[in-house]
């Protein structure tokens, strides 16, 4: 078999491993990417893009009629049929037609068929007509392959035909009952939009919801999602699953209840895409999450570059941050100093350097988009006390602040200031409450770059706008001591 060599092999052509090739090819390397689906990835398709534009009609909806003189307008309810179409247009009704011509723009070669490795920098790629042709890596392979859903084991869940968030942003109808397993992020997301779009949906969690963030804003999504009619479930779990003859899905909880739904939706957490990559030909066991230093390369259990650094892994599949921005902003770092190794140039790989992703340790942005929304980055107060931090909480009800009351009537939210009692420099924020994501990135600012508090007084919000909340936090905090 002939082998053709590239500087870079990248497994995984989506959003991820689109920017991983993009920044190795304008560093100069020759680069291939592999895709056995549609290029653009779970982002595009199954994720980000279609979640967003299932729940944005109902959220302006419910905006308009949040605020007098607006609300009186609002006579109907969501066209689910605009809506689903809305959102076929994000996806291109699934085809990757205009990516596949961005990555030929770019100068990035597009390999299509499904990867394996067979030694080390080799891999196989089996195209759709059955065919194998072998590739090998000059310099580097990255897998970019992202995560699936995880199917927990509960007996008849899998016989089921569950949807997992493919199947719920990908819908081209919407059932009049869905059940959800899950607490997270995708089930609240899922809950608020298909609530929205006229679906009876019943959530069930074996604890609260969004557990892993601030306790108030589990609270305040929970008291939103009963208001729009999601029946919550909580700490109950499933024990069993049927579905019967007439397609209802029958949920058996360990309360000794029963959900009854068209279809049931599960929401539990992700497992790596390594399983049939090959991975025991190297050395490394398929269906493990890859571990990686900072500058994205695999490492051992010794902490050292695995096999002599030839291996790196970005996005889901590392396990550091299962977000699309953070995983980009892996990808960036990864395809920098991927190139700069291969050329020989200096590599900055110190803490906050140009080939690092020293963010993905304390410094992750996410937004949640129910309603309200979820913005946070950094640590919870639980986590910085977890981490040995001497801290000060600073909570305020951002519906205090004269912007949040124009921006709508009785507007209900809640910021928190996590506080680094011995620097004065923030650790983590947390936003609930409607379109607190457009105040998110001051706060990511705030926290990448360890602001002193007595600066941040030098930062004066616009009057009146619900960015405000900076100063009521630090009004809270207390005045400035330094010069």
């Amino acid at each position: 078999m002939t082998t053709t060599e590239y500087d870079l092999i990248v497994i995984g052509a989506g959003a991820i491993g689109e920017n991983v090739a993009d920044r190795a090819v304008q560093g100069g390397l020759r680069t291939a990417l592999v895709e056995s689906e549609l290029v653009g990835g779970e982002c595009s398709y199954w994720a980000c893009m279609p979640s967003k534009a299932l729940l944005r009609s109902a959220a302006v909806l419910r905006a308009a009629r949040s605020v007098e003189g607006a609300k009186e307008a609002v006579t109907a309810d969501v066209d689910v049929a605009a809506v689903l179409k809305r959102r076929n247009s994000f996806t291109n009704d699934w085809k990757d037609d205009s990516q596949a011509d961005w990555v030929s723009g770019a100068g990035i070669d597009l390999i299509r068929g499904y990867a394996r490795f067979v030694g080390p920098k080799q891999i196989d790629v089996t195209g759709t007509d059955g065919t194998t042709t072998r590739y090998s890596a000059k310099h580097a392979i990255t897998v970019s392959t992202g995560s699936a859903a995880l199917l927990p084991d509960i007996p008849g869940l899998a016989q089921s035909r569950p949807w997992t968030s493919r199947e719920a942003t990908s819908a081209q109808s919407i059932p009049p009952r869905l059940a959800i397993i899950g607490g997270g992020v995708v089930a609240v997301e899922m809950a608020t939009a298909y609530a929205g779009l006229g679906s009876t949906v019943t959530l069930i969690a074996r604890g609260g919801i969004l557990e892993a963030m601030e306790p108030f804003a589990g609270e305040l999504v929970g008291a939103s999602l009963t208001d729009l009619g999601v029946t919550l479930r909580l700490h109950t779990s499933p024990t069993s699953v049927d579905r019967i003859s007439g397609g209802d899905v029958v949920v058996h909880l360990d309360d000794g209840s029963t959900v009854v739904s068209d279809e049931l939706l599960v929401a539990t957490g992700r497992t790596p895409r390594t399983d049939d990559l090959g991975l025991e030909t190297i050395g490394l066991t398929p269906g493990d999450w890859l571990t990686v230093d900072d500058t994205l390369r695999v490492v051992g259990d010794d902490g050292e570059p695995f096999d002599g650094g030839w291996l790196y892994a970005t996005g889901d599949v590392n396990h550091r941050a299962l977000l699309t921005h953070q995983g980009k902003y892996q990808a960036r770092a990864a395809g920098d100093v991927i190139a700069a190794r291969a050329e020989g140039r200096e590599v900055f790989d110190k803490p906050w350097g140009a080939h690092v992703a020293t963010a993905d340790h304390r410094a992750v942005p996410q937004v949640t988009f129910s309603d309200p929304e979820v913005a946070s980055v950094g640590l919870t107060a639980a986590a910085a006390e977890k981490a040995g931090y001497r801290i000060r909480v600073v909570d305020y009800e951002i519906g205090n602040v004269a912007g949040a009351s124009v921006h709508a009537d009785g507007y209900t939210g809640t910021a928190r200031m996590v506080v680094d009692e011995d620097r004065r420099v923030i650790l983590g924020v947390t936003f609930v409450g409607p379109d607190v994501g457009e105040l998110l990135h001051a706060a990511t600012i705030a926290v990448t770059a360890e602001v002193p508090l007595d600066r941040l007084w030098h930062a004066v919000p616009a009057y009146p706008t619900m960015n405000e909340i900076w100063l009521r936090l630090l009004e809270t905090y207390g005045r400035p001591v330094g010069a």
